[in-house]
């Protein structure tokens, strides 16, 4: 077992950039950025890219996955583009959870080929205690078939992030000298953000509720180009 390494799903948002950031304090990281489309996303990959420029990893990978972007009969994703989500209502934390499991499977791959010690996810539900009682569940069935069944005993899949909220994502963020600069959370896909996205506003609420000022946005760094 390499003590050293871990594996980090990145997607270049600002989850991903704080999870980074705290694998970085404990292991060497090799990130690992997801295709979900055949193009991809520009901004997500461009914010990737000056990700792995700042933490120069030991290794990075990326994979092609299509059939894991959202698809037109998903509800809540469906529903969410036509404007009629209720933003109070959260959907359904199981068939979220049961989406992730091609990632965490790739993940743990990608440590039994290095002999990594762990796997890091920028994953967050929240503080809320039904769902937050329930990824933990989610997670610990996870470290249990990986540990178990898969004989990678001592690989640990680590969710640092997953009982905060959005505002506590950024602060950590600033307290671990995340670069918040090279991160996307635009849902379109022009050059620059587009301000009006539910991506867009979940980010200005977040860096708001944390009293911090949104790098992205401040001019802080080269804009994230297609």
């Amino acid at each position: 077992m390499a003590k050293d390494l871990a594996i980090v799903l990145n997607n270049g948002g600002v989850n991903a950039a704080v999870a980074s950031a705290l694998a970085a304090q404990k292991y060497r990281p090799i990130l690992v950025y997801v295709e979900t489309e055949a193009a991809g996303a520009p901004g997500c990959r461009s914010a990737y890219d000056q990700q792995v420029a700042h933490y120069k990893p030991f290794r990075e990978h990326t994979i092609a996955m299509p059939f894991f972007a959202p698809r037109a009969g998903d509800a809540p994703v469906a529903a969410a583009s036509a404007g009629s989500v209720d933003p109070r209502v959260h959907p359904p934390l199981g068939p979220q959870m049961v989406r992730l499991l091609p990632l965490v499977a790739a993940a743990v791959r990608f440590a039994a080929d290095y002999q990594a010690a762990a796997v890091y996810l920028g994953l967050r539900v929240g503080p809320r205690g039904d769902e937050l009682a329930q990824a933990t569940e989610y997670v610990q069935v996870w470290n249990e078939l990986v540990q178990m069944p898969c004989a990678q005993a001592e690989l640990e899949v680590v969710t640092p992030l997953l009982e905060l909220e959005p505002w506590q994502v950024v602060d950590l963020g600033f307290q671990v000298a995340a670069p918040l600069e090279r991160t996307w959370s635009c849902e379109g896909d022009g050059p620059e953000p587009c301000g009006s996205c539910r991506g867009c506003r979940d980010r200005d609420a977040a860096f708001q509720q944390a009293a911090k000022p949104d790098p992205l946005r401040a001019g802080g760094r080269d804009k994230v180009t297609r």
